[in-house]
């Protein structure tokens, strides 16, 4: 079964469109390597510009896999060259009844 995953990314100075560039890369390499499935993302932004992907991994043991995947490694590699992770619980749309983002 699969399992659904909301990752955030903080884009570094000048460099949002760096890390939309890593984000269209990431699910095509997921896929090819079998890890993620072929549901569609959700991809949208906070309002203090946070952007956030919504995407499915193959199961639990697609994310242990990835883990010690180079390709994969590489590409998280430069997520962090453009950006700094972000927890959800420090976005105020979280703490709303309704999270509301901005599509992407």
């Amino acid at each position: 079964m699969g399992q659904i995953t909301i990752a955030a990314f903080r884009p570094r100075p000048g460099k949002e469109a760096d890390l939309l560039q890593v984000i269209a890369d990431r699910l095509p390499l997921l896929r090819r390597l079998g890890l993620a499935t072929d549901r569609a993302e959700v991809l949208m932004r906070s309002a203090d510009g946070v952007i956030i992907q919504v995407s499915e991994w193959a199961g639990a043991d697609a994310i242990r896999v990835a883990h010690e995947t180079p390709e994969v490694l590489a590409l998280w590699d430069r997520f962090e060259a453009c950006s700094e992770y972000a927890r959800l619980d420090t976005l105020a749309e979280v703490h709303e009844d309704f999270a509301t983002f901005t599509a992407l």
